[in-house]
Formats: C-alpha cells, sequence, structure tokens
C-alpha cells in the first residue's frame, strides 16, 4: 500500500519565499505585526496576517511564517502578496480601464461623482473615494472610464461595483466590461434552425 507523502513544517510556499524589491523612492516602516509602505502615489499599511513576518535585507523584504505545515506556506503565500501589492502601489500605482458598449450608454464625470446612464429611466450616480481617480478621456465619448490608485484592494472594488451595474449580458454585449473581458455570446432566438 502506497502512502502519500505529508507537508513538512519546514517547507516554504514557492512564491511567498520570494524576496520583494523595494524600488527607489519607496520607504518601508516595518512594525510588530503591521507594514507601513510610503511612496510617490501615497501612503499604504495593512495588520499582516497572524505568524506572518518580515525582515529587511537591504533593498529586498522576506516574509516568513511559523504556523505549521499548509498553513504556514498559505500564509506566508498571502503576506507576501499583500506586501508586494502595496510596494507597488506606492510606486507606481494600479489602473483598471471600464468599457460602456450600448446605445446612449456614456458615463459623466461631476466633481467626484460619476453619473452612469446604462439604459436605466434614471441616471445611475456613484461616488468616487478619495484615495481613487476617475477620468474619463474626451475622445471616447463617455465609453471609456479609467481608474487609478495606489490600493489595488480599493480599486478592484470600486470596478466591480460600477461593472455590477449593469454587467454585459450575452446576447448584445450590452453592458460594462472590464478592458480586455471577453463575453461569452449566446445566438439567442434568431439563431434557432427554422423547423
Amino acid at each position: 500500500m502506497t502512502q502519500l507523502a505529508t507537508p513538512t513544517a519546514g517547507k516554504q510556499s514557492r512564491l511567498g519565499k520570494r524576496p520583494i524589491p523595494i524600488p527607489k523612492g519607496v520607504t518601508v516602516t516595518l512594525g510588530a505585526d503591521r507594514v507601513d509602505v510610503q511612496g510617490p502615489k501615497g501612503k499604504l499599511g495593512i495588520v499582516l496576517p497572524p505568524s506572518v513576518s518580515l525582515a529587511r535585507e537591504g533593498d529586498t523584504i522576506t516574509v516568513t511564517s511559523s504556523a505549521t505545515e499548509r498553513d504556514g506556506r498559505r500564509l506566508q503565500g498571502l503576506g507576501r502578496a499583500l506586501v508586494a501589492s502595496l510596494v507597488q502601489g506606492a510606486a507606481v500605482g494600479f489602473e483598471r480601464t471600464l468599457e460602456l458598449h450600448g446605445t446612449g450608454y456614456r458615463a459623466e464625470l461631476k466633481g467626484r461623482s460619476l453619473h452612469l446612464q446604462l439604459g436605466f429611466s434614471h441616471p445611475t450616480v456613484y461616488e468616487i473615494p478619495a484615495e481613487l481617480t476617475c477620468t474619463i478621456p474626451p475622445e471616447s465619448k463617455g465609453t471609456l472610464i479609467i481608474l487609478t490608485s495606489a490600493n489595488k484592494s480599493l480599486l478592484g472594488q470600486v470596478a466591480a461595483d460600477l461593472r455590477g451595474v449593469r454587467p454585459a449580458e450575452p446576447y448584445g454585449g450590452k453592458g460594462v466590461r472590464y478592458r480586455g473581458e471577453t463575453i461569452r455570446r449566446k445566438a439567442g432566438k434568431a439563431g434557432k434552425g427554422r423547423k
């Protein structure tokens, strides 16, 4: 009878053990259970998952976990992903582009309020958070929304909220979609063969 190999306590996550490089112009402050990062795009900080610790070696940060077996590898990978997102966000930031497809679908920015015309009887108003920048290129005629922020999780949440107002439907493709997103199209009634 063959025995399955059990993970050992000393095994590390393949991604979690990679050092995180610190770009020039970014300062990282390590606390007991917290890390703060400041750079050209802003200041960010998170509380680390339990049992995860960081160590700075020159211009790199290494992540280790004191938890045993699979939890150690899982938390080490999570900690590394979170800290790497903070460093990248503070250094260069993140960007997400949304496209509006449909007749009369357009977006208009009034101060910090984004007004969306998406085929409803009234415009949908969305308040843009202060940590996020929203731009609508004039040449797009209101069909493109470009969101930028240093905070990756906030950017993803706002983009998902805007897309959720009117997700792209599979028959005509109308709605809000991420740039590069592929919508699986359906034929509809017209695509059925006649008997």
